[in-house]
């Protein structure tokens, strides 16, 4: 029978099947080598007990500390039950309470005499505004083998992340049982490549991360197995571009004197040099006989549509077709309506005043009536329109196309990837893709999240466009603040300019079913966020008094959401109250001011891409992002940090740096847990960006990867059936 590599056994066979199925419930870790890969989050050092001064309220927490006191209290009178053991426990920068009650108390008082030295494990809580641990676990630190004092003191202890069924110390004495298996371990990384690096081998590395000598044990370890993860996603990232390479499809060239050249001609404006760029870049892997896949990032307002839009028109040119799929009705209706505006009678083909190399525009959501639907349908089927834009209701299995040659995907970030599979599936062979997103990426997150599209990126704004100036408004600190907040909308309406207002909430009944969400504590976050409904009504009746408003939300019929942006547009409203419906695509250039109510309720990505709805024409923007969030909090530095800089790469840094980065292959799409343990894509931009070039060479030199055993089986654990199918679809 075939042996089972080292890291592929059972946790069962080694730890048996007791404390194996409270692995697996517990942390999810089903094998030798999850638990080998299940790293310690720091290292306490027996000298140097670890900080009691900063612990996080409601968590699951492990300290090594030292017993100041304790003393056992009695009450009701009573022995045995009524009994409380109080402990108090020290390490220079802090003290903490533990509690232990009724028949509990015996073993501890037994234990912890003052001045023992121990590793505590509980969960914290407040009790008479002190923090406490009630009923912890601890293991005493004294030195397994009666060990001489000075040996024990230096010695580093692995703190695991834990639960409460699993103790840190437990899951340190499995790591024990198993840690000697990892010597058969089979090494995924080349050897060429190792050495050529000057990293750790797999076995050693495993063995320092979890029982260092020293804290050069850690970094070599750290080292080595941020190489193994950075390494392994990019081979699969690399096989994914490669099959790709290897699919069919058809070459699109615009015609001579065609669609595009008629389009280019009647554009009042010249496309600024990186659209030109990028345009040339989509049009070279168009013209190829492979399936392009292309990620096109840009700031807000940085001309995306544009490219997308002549993009389209090339594979129109070359008689295909071309869908753009956008993430909502309004968005769809948005697209729609200015496309159409900027092809003018190149939009009607087939109508009297049409041009003559004219094509149909057809627009699909779901809410359209029947009739309508109908002719949108029979126009794709047919041929008739070369250019489709709608929303998921592309995707559905009714919709046929003559012969679809690109798919745009517009604001990426709010498709699941299924929906994405299911357009691309429309085509007779597999159509190109282009994907458009505005919200800015770091260069290492596109190398690992969109590691299997090639990036394209729009930096410079286009001409006449104007700056945006952005300032918190701290409305409970200075409410005088929120007061000329409205003063100046007030002002710019009477310029002749229009303002948004956003909120969190529509406030409707739907609303009122949902509970608030809390998040930092802060008095601001017992009130249920500001509604849209509530706001525009005190508008209308208090400081905005006499301006035409109106509201904008998700719940509204589609007819009446657009009917309102008509009416925005057109300019028949000064102020728009609404829900993030707006946050991209829509494009009124006489709306200079927006005030966002709530603004600590949103992340730093989504400010900046509702910020970018003002100051598309040429008269400045102007951004107020109101707040009752104390000044010190975390919710009031992120804010000053969007009003601080109109970089986007900049903010989706800081994004990242708060949110941290999670599963890079996204948890919401690929639905597995993180594959990154020790790599974070911020901090580690050289190793991610070396290991896809060495990635790529090795692909290239050998797509099957037959020298390599060890990776094979790498990649096979980091791409369970989900994962697989996630970057099939990327």
């Amino acid at each position: 029978m075939e042996r089972v590599p080292a890291l592929d056994e059972p946790l069962k066979k080694s730890l048996g099947p007791a404390t194996a199925k409270v692995m697996a419930e517990a942390l999810d870790l089903h094998t030798v080598g999850d638990l080998l890969h299940h790293y310690p989050r720091r290292y306490a050092e027996r000298g140097e007990l670890t900080t009691l001064s900063d612990l996080p309220l409601d968590e699951h927490v492990t300290v090594v500390a030292q017993v100041a006191d304790a003393r056992v209290l009695t009450f009701n009178g009573s022995k045995g039950r009524g009994q409380r053991l109080e402990v108090t426990i020290t390490d220079g920068s802090g003290r903490l309470q533990l509690v232990f009650f009724g028949k509990g108390v015996h073993k501890p008082h037994k234990d912890l005499l003052p001045g023992t030295r121990a590793m505590f494990a509980g969960k914290v809580s407040l009790f008479n505004r002190r923090l406490q641990l009630a009923h912890p676990s601890y293991e005493l630190l004294r030195g397994d083998r009666e060990e001489s004092v000075d040996v024990w003191a230096g010695a580093l202890i692995p703190i695991y992340p834990a639960t409460t069924k699993l103790e840190s110390w437990k899951i340190a004495k499995a790591v024990d049982a198993v840690l000697p298996g990892a010597a058969d371990a089979v090494d995924p990384l080349p050897d060429a490549l190792r050495e050529g690096r000057g990293l750790a081998e797999l076995p050693d590395a495993l063995r320092m991360i979890h029982r260092p000598r020293t804290k050069a044990d850690i970094a070599a370890a750290r080292e080595r197995l941020k190489w193994d993860e950075a390494f392994v996603l990019q081979v699969a990232l690399a096989r994914r571009r490669h099959a790709d390479t290897q699919l069919p499809a058809v070459p699109r060239r615009p015609a001579p004197d065609g669609i595009l050249d008629a389009f280019d001609a009647k554009l009042p404006f010249t496309l600024t040099d990186g659209q030109r760029k990028v345009s040339k870049e989509i049009f070279d892997d168009l013209a190829t006989d492979h399936p392009m896949h292309r990620l096109l990032q840009g700031e807000v307002g940085s001309g995306k549509t544009m490219v997308a839009l002549r993009a389209m028109l090339a594979v129109v040119d070359s008689g295909g077709q071309a869908a753009m799929l956008a993430p909502t009705e309004v968005l769809a209706q948005q697209h729609h309506r200015s496309v159409t505006e900027m092809m003018g009678e190149l939009a009607e083909g087939g109508m009297l005043g049409g041009a003559d190399r004219a094509t149909k525009v057809v627009l699909l959501t779901g809410s359209m009536g029947a009739a309508a639907r109908r002719q949108a349908l029979l126009d794709l089927v047919t041929g008739e329109a070369g250019l489709v834009i709608g929303t998921h209701a592309l995707i559905e299995d009714k919709v046929a196309f003559h012969d679809l040659g690109l798919v745009v995907v517009d604001e990426q970030h709010r498709f699941g990837v299924e929906q994405r599979d299911a357009l691309r599936g429309k085509g007779k062979q597999p159509p190109h893709l282009l994907v458009m997103t505005a919200t800015p990426i770091p260069r290492t997150v596109a190398m690992t999240v969109f590691g299997d599209l090639e990036t394209s990126v729009l930096d410079q704004l286009p001409a006449g466009r104007s700056p945006i100036a952005s300032h918190v408004v701290p409305a409970a600190d200075k409410p005088h603040f929120l007061a000329r907040a409205w003063e100046r909308v007030r002002e710019e309406v009477e310029n002749g300019h229009q303002a948004y207002v956003v909120c969190p909430r529509i406030g409707d009944e739907e609303d009122q079913k949902k509970k608030p969400r809390a998040s930092e504590g802060d008095d601001a976050e017992k009130r249920p966020p500001l509604a849209v409904l509530d706001v525009a009504e005190k508008l209308r009746t208090g400081p905005l008094a006499g301006l035409r408003i109106a509201v904008l939300h998700g719940r509204m019929h589609p007819d009446d959401k657009d009917d309102v942006m008509r009416r925005f547009a057109a300019g028949d409203l000064d102020v728009l109250v609404a829900t993030t419906v707006i946050e991209v695509g829509v494009n009124v250039p006489n709306a200079t001011a927006m005030v966002i109510m709530d603004a600590d309720r949103f992340g730093v990505s989504q400010l900046h891409q509702l910020r970018g709805r003002v100051g598309r024409g040429s008269a400045p923007g102007l951004c107020l992002l109101v707040t009752e969030m104390p000044e010190a909090s975390p919710a009031r530095q992120r804010l000053g940090a969007v009003a601080s800089t109109l970089d986007g790469f900049e903010l989706s840094r800081i994004d990242l740096e708060q949110r941290r980065e999670g599963d890079v292959l996204g948890q919401a799409q690929s639905g597995v847990r993180s594959s990154l343990r020790v790599l974070t894509v911020i901090d580690d931009e050289e190793v991610i960006a070396a290991a896809r070039e060495e990635a790529t060479a090795l692909v290239l030199a050998d797509p099957d990867l037959t020298t390599q055993p060890g990776l094979r089986t790498a990649l096979d654990a980091l791409l369970d059936k989900d994962r697989e199918e996630y970057l099939e679809k990327g």
